[in-house]
């Protein structure tokens, strides 16, 4: 066993990083790389809750602005996450990994309701729980639950798997192609910048309660472990970190 930085994480994956190459759904290979990787940072004795996103399946805010009631809407996009939920429990326990499925929506049939208490001890008896159905109200994202599960359970900090970034950049690689990544910020400048780390209500909650999170590309699910191990890599966000500089930006086409 290994000495990491820490005793207990929160692994938050998007429904994006469980698609792989495919242009939506779910990739297995991908889910059994994670699963793999979520089983080694088990090996170095660090208790495991994960919250998975369902935006692979189901996107609320897109189906809103095509006229669904944006409150269906983020029920069926909680109902994504449970079947997220399920299929990184089955890959988990394919590899001899005791999981359990907490879901803020009553489910009984696949997952537990989540109870606080419950969730703690399940950690503290090696087994890795997966949070779905984000907090269980619509008008809040997964990023929010992640950030509110992960100070409920003590977890000392959260690891925000993305789809194919390295971390948190300066700008939108999407029309900048020069933007670059940002080691070290802090949530409220985070905020301030309006940068893509978590929604402003996640990150003021990690704010308010001192969370660290570690954002990083999971599509090298080994980048997970190590993260675990404590190697600097992709984006911090935390109350002490080193605030990079604000370059000023040129206009657009100057």
């Amino acid at each position: 066993m290994t000495a990491t930085p820490f005793s207990r994480i929160l692994l938050k994956l998007s429904g994006e990083s469980l698609m792989g190459d495919a242009g939506y759904g779910m990739d297995p290979s991908r889910i059994a790389e994670i699963a793999y990787a979520i089983q080694q940072v088990r090996e170095e004795g660090v208790e495991v809750a994960v919250v998975v996103g369902g935006g692979n399946i189901f996107r609320g805010m897109a189906e809103s602005a095509k006229g669904m009631d944006r409150a269906s809407a983020d029920y069926a996009g909680m109902l994504a996450t449970v079947l997220n939920a399920i299929a990184v429990q089955d890959a988990c326990e394919r590899i001899g990994i005791y999981t359990r499925i907490l879901s803020a929506l009553d489910i009984q049939e696949v997952a537990e309701p989540y109870i606080r208490r419950r969730a703690i001890r399940h950690l503290e008896k090696g087994r890795v729980i997966i949070f779905a159905g984000g907090t269980g109200n619509p008008y809040f994202t997964t990023d929010t639950a992640a950030a509110l599960r992960a100070c409920e359970i003590g977890a000392q900090t959260i690891l925000m798997g993305k789809n194919g970034v390295e971390g948190v950049l300066d700008d939108d690689p999407r029309i900048n192609p020069d933007a670059k990544l940002i080691r070290e910020l802090t949530h409220l400048e985070a905020i301030e910048r309006g940068l893509k780390v978590m929604d402003t209500t996640a990150l003021s909650l990690c704010m308010e309660n001192d969370m660290p999170i570690r954002v990083f590309n999971v599509n090298d699910a080994e980048n997970i472990v190590r993260v675990v191990r404590g190697e600097q890599i992709g984006t911090l966000v935390a109350s002490g970190a080193r605030v990079a500089p604000i370059a000023p930006k040129e206009p657009r086409g100057a």
